[in-house]
C-alpha cells in the first residue's frame, strides 16, 4: 500500500475529486483519501507510474507533497 500527501482537499467533494482521479489510474486499486489526514492511499498492481498518480492529482485542482 502507498500512501501520498495531498494539499488543498478542504471538503467531500475534494476527496471525492481524488479518488475518482486515482482511480483511473493504472495500476492503482482500492482507493481511501483521508480530508482529515490530507493522504490519499491505494494498492499498487503492476508498475504504477508516480509521475502519472502526480499528474491527474494536480489536473484535479490538487497539490501532492
Amino acid at each position: 500500500m502507498r500512501t501520498i500527501k495531498i494539499k488543498g482537499m478542504s471538503c467531500g467533494h475534494c476527496v471525492k475529486a481524488v479518488t475518482e482521479a486515482l482511480e483511473g489510474v493504472d495500476g492503482v486499486e482500492n482507493v481511501s483519501v483521508s480530508l482529515e489526514m490530507g493522504e490519499a492511499t491505494f494498492d499498487e498492481y503492476g508498475t504504477v507510474d508516480m509521475d502519472v498518480v502526480r499528474e491527474v492529482v494536480e489536473d484535479a485542482g490538487y497539490e501532492v507533497g
